[in-house]
């Protein structure tokens, strides 16, 4: 689904000046961290050059840590955060060095011990077999402690903790890693309460038949989000996938299949950069940005034909509110919206995102991210 890109390394150092002031005081102390995989990492002490093998992981950091681009040595996939505005911002003091692209096979050994970090965090797609993977075996064994942030994965369904268990554990490793157990328990809390406003307001209701488009664009059809990873977020929200959908991730589905069942809402996939066709939906985009790469993506061929689009009950989300655990919960409470208009309409989706801005982001995302067809 992602083209791989040629290697390229970016060796040096990390100016480190000013860090003292906002590490924990007790930084020198030896941590052991259970990481989403349920190893248990021993660290000699709060991490100060961590790099990251997927970029998105600093928007969590950025719930925890009033800086944490000071804390990362090094980043791939930089692309994933799927927006130039958040990761400039990031950026904003600081180049991170890049040690790999969009897959694997572009991550280097080298780069990464060249810049001396004191924790690698990867994940099942940029390490496959997990800790027995051969770039974690060698790092470990160069003493380089390596964290696993998240377990998603298409091959295998056997994961009974689900999307939001996944987010609790996902968060109380960072807060254990930046030694903010505090802050992650409250962010924990503040998710917990709008879920169960969520929970609340669909409670009952008969789930609404949803066509979820993970890989939006205008020349291909049609990848379905699977019944597990994104698939749960949308049953949070009253929903359900398309009954075809076997994957836990993701599915290819053929268009005639698409055609022949019956839908009631469609919600695509919109992206921080617009390259490839897709929908221009997230941070820097506006509304009518949206609304017109929605209407590009229903003259696709076909899809005149099917019921959500003949109703007008065509939508588009931001990727990151998919793919960055920390904001599930905005994805649940607007897609509760759109499925159940009249059962939620006192949920407050860009209420919580300002909420989410003030009390904890270190830098915050701006609106909208998110569009509908018909407003």
């Amino acid at each position: 689904m992602v083209s791989a890109i040629d290697r390229r390394i970016f060796c040096g150092g990390l100016l480190l000046g000013g860090l003292a002031a906002i590490l924990p005081a007790r930084a020198a102390e030896p941590l052991v961290i259970t990481d989403m995989a349920g190893r248990k990492v021993r660290l000699p002490a709060t991490p100060r050059r961590i790099v990251l093998l997927e970029a998105r992981d600093i928007v969590s950091m950025s719930l925890l840590h009033p800086d944490p681009a000071a804390l990362v040595a090094g980043w791939a996939a930089a692309d994933r955060i799927d927006s130039d505005i958040v990761k400039d911002e990031f950026e904003r003091k600081r180049q991170i060095p890049v040690v790999g692209k969009q897959t694997p096979d572009t991550i280097s050994l080298e780069g990464l011990i060249s810049l001396s970090p004191d924790l690698v965090v990867a994940n099942l797609y940029m390490a496959p077999q997990g800790g027995k993977d051969l770039l974690v075996e060698r790092l470990e064994s160069a003493g380089v402690p390596v964290i696993f942030s998240d377990l998603s994965s298409n091959a295998s369904d056997d994961d009974t903790k689900g999307a939001v268990g996944d987010f609790r554990d996902h968060m109380r490793m960072w807060g254990e890693v930046l030694g903010a157990r505090d802050k992650a328990a409250e962010y924990i809390a503040f998710f917990d309460d709008h879920l169960k406003r969520v929970t609340a307001c669909v409670a009952g209701a008969a789930p609404v038949t949803t066509y979820l488009e993970v890989q939006s664009t205008v020349d291909d059809c049609c990848w379905a989000a699977g019944n597990r990873v994104w698939g749960e977020l949308l049953g949070l929200a009253g929903g359900r996938t398309l009954p075809g959908v076997t994957a836990p991730w993701f599915q290819k589905l053929g268009l005639e299949y698409l055609v022949s069942t019956p839908s009631d809402v469609y919600i695509a996939s919109g992206g921080g950069w617009s390259a490839g066709g897709r929908p221009s939906i997230g941070p820097g985009f506006t509304a009518a940005q949206g609304k017109k790469g929605l209407q590009r993506l229903t003259e696709r061929t076909g899809f005149d034909q099917l019921s959500s689009v003949r109703n007008g009950r065509v939508h588009g989300i931001w990727t990151g509110l998919m793919s960055i655990p920390p904001f599930n919960i905005l994805f649940v409470e607007q897609a509760a919206k759109w499925l159940h208009p009249e059962l939620c309409r006192d949920l407050d989706p860009a209420a919580t995102l300002a909420e989410i801005n003030e009390r904890f982001l270190s830098t915050p995302i701006e609106g909208p991210l998110w569009a509908s067809l018909r407003d």
